[in-house]
């Protein structure tokens, strides 16, 4: 499961209808792609429909949509929004990431 913090729910919801998606009938798609500086980099967009592979998950009133593959890296994950003087943006607080690059934005197992 993919668990959502209410700022990240709070953005998502501000961005979907920014981008002309609804948040309460559209999906986050969160997934694991090769690359970044510890090997895996998170990727994150919004889509309107659901893929033959896809696993769905609900938190918050936020559907997320991910791939077989991604999810056994991502399985526990919360995602929040950090909106501090370090930068703003969606963070993965990830169980499984045994070392993350200093921008949060890659990791490996």
């Amino acid at each position: 499961m993919i668990k959502v913090s209410e700022t990240a729910k709070s953005k998502i919801v501000t961005l979907m209808a920014d981008d002309g998606f609804d948040a309460f009938t559209d999906y986050v798609r969160v997934g694991v792609k090769s690359g970044g500086c510890s090997g895996l980099s998170y990727d994150l967009k919004f889509d309107k429909a659901m893929g033959e592979n896809d696993k769905l998950f609900e938190d918050n009133n936020i559907k997320i949509a991910v791939d077989k593959k991604s999810f056994l890296y991502l399985a526990g994950t919360i995602l929040e929004y950090s909106g501090g003087l370090n930068g703003k943006g969606f963070v993965f607080n990830n169980p499984n990431a045994q070392r993350t690059c200093g921008c949060g934005e890659s990791f490996s197992l």
